[in-house]
């Protein structure tokens, strides 16, 4: 687990981001949603058990596991939600060809 953000890192958010918006042609934002989340939580499980390196390991460090990625988790969603409020109208406005 790091917290160092590489040169690449927008772009693979990005591109995680751009393959659930080509989800939403054909399904609700709600299950796109739900997906994206259980993905992250399954690959975040792998990453972890890797890092542990034995299943005793991982059990004993499982309540730390989750408080890392939860703290994660509503650090980055903190940011966004406060992004969103600030920039609202503009990023909620239609654009003029749907207007």
């Amino acid at each position: 687990m790091t917290d160092q953000v590489d040169d690449t890192f927008y772009d693979r958010a990005d591109a995680h981001i751009a393959l659930a918006n080509e989800h939403l042609k054909s399904v609700s934002r709600g299950k796109v949603s739900a997906s994206f989340l259980y993905g992250a939580a399954r690959f975040n499980a792998y990453v972890a058990a890797i890092n542990s390196g034995t299943r005793d390991v991982m059990a004993s460090e499982r309540e730390s596991i989750l408080s890392y990625y939860l703290e994660e988790y509503r650090k980055m969603l903190g940011e966004h939600l406060d992004d969103y409020l600030e920039n609202y109208a503009g990023y909620m406005a239609k654009p003029e060809s749907e207007t």
